[in-house]
């Protein structure tokens, strides 16, 4: 299903990027920004198709000033259907990643660096191959370094005919100012937990209680969710909580070798202090919001667990969570700071 259709509850953003298609307004440059897995990156490919389908809209005329004097194309029929249809030369190759007119720039390690700016300052002299609307679509752009920013500055100042740029990041505090100030924003919001459940029923066959937990740390992130799911997720939660729960019983053995494990993964460890920080949490909610437990799927057991816990306890046990969370992004001895954290939680 190509085009706006297939996003999932940005209905705003959509609505706003339609509207602009449909009076021939579409700014030279817009900003995306949202947590990751909101759909910034698939509503950029959408709008590449809007763009340029051969079948839907006809083509666009030179680029002229709106009433902002902000640099725009208009369609020449404005109130024609705004979505791609999917079969066209133009839409085939835009969602293979193969036409030349819609580039893809993203971080080489960890930055955006300004080669990489000023070889999209080379391409962008030229007029494009045969799109009527180029599309620049630059991923993670948070991540430029304060040399590509400037030279991306000045793209946007001098806006190339018949090119359309689109930023996708985190937030704007990550960009410069002047950056922002020359681009439309277009906030993408987290997609409702409801939305997630659904998704992961209706498409990935989980069953409801699987797919409330995912959709609840999920936070709003689809591609999240769906890792989560890939990744085994409920069966790995209720396996930490488990341990978690009885270390008070456990050996000093088996608690160092529960700390080994964790460590691991250190590509998910902060995702496992979070799931342990959301037990200690629900334990708290129990005693006086149980409907706001997150868990609610281990609820009954979250419930009986409460009972053995005083406040004090749940409330030191998640600071000394908190700490080891700070401590690990600090760069310190993974497993020693897990093992310290797990002697502890078994004394409390």
């Amino acid at each position: 299903m190509p085009g706006f259709a297939s996003i999932v509850d940005q209905e705003r953003p959509i609505r706003i990027l339609t509207a602009l298609l449909h009076h021939g307004t579409l700014p030279h440059a817009l900003l995306f920004t949202g947590i990751e897995g909101v759909g910034k990156r698939a509503v950029a490919n959408a709008l590449a198709l809007a763009c340029n389908c051969l079948k839907k809209n006809s083509g666009y005329t030179p680029e002229i000033k709106n009433t902002r004097g902000i640099t725009a194309q208009r369609i020449k029929d404005p109130y024609s259907s705004v979505g791609p249809c999917g079969s066209c030369k133009a839409c085939r190759k835009i969602e293979s990643g193969n036409h030349p007119d819609i580039i893809q720039v993203k971080p080489t390690g960890p930055f955006i660096k300004i080669a990489q700016v000023r070889a999209l300052c080379d391409t962008l002299a030229m007029k494009p191959y045969e799109a009527s609307t180029r599309v620049v679509i630059i991923h993670d752009a948070q991540c430029m370094n304060p040399a590509a920013s400037n030279a991306l500055l000045k793209i946007l100042e001098e806006p190339p005919q018949q090119t359309m740029l689109i930023l996708i990041a985190t937030q704007t505090l990550d960009l410069l100012p002047t950056v922002v100030s020359r681009c439309q924003h277009i906030r993408f919001n987290p997609i409702s937990k409801k939305k997630l459940e659904n998704l992961l029923v209706e498409q990935h066959g989980l069953d409801s209680d699987d797919a409330m937990a995912i959709a609840t740390m999920a936070n709003g992130s689809l591609s999240r969710a769906i890792a989560m799911h890939q990744a085994n997720w409920v069966n790995q939660r209720n396996w930490i909580l488990e341990e978690i729960n009885g270390l008070s019983s456990r050996p000093i053995g088996r608690i160092l070798a529960f700390a080994e494990r964790l460590s691991r993964d250190k590509d998910t460890i902060l995702e496992t202090l979070e799931v342990i920080n959301s037990w200690l949490r629900d334990l708290m909610m129990a005693k006086f919001y149980p409907e706001k437990i997150i868990n609610q799927d281990i609820a009954g057991d979250i419930q009986l667990a409460s009972q053995k816990k005083s406040v004090p306890s749940l409330l030191s046990k998640m600071e000394l969570v908190q700490a080891t969370q700070n401590s690990i992004r600090a760069n310190t001895n993974l497993r020693l700071t897990l093992e310290v954290m797990l002697m502890k939680l078994a004394k409390s």
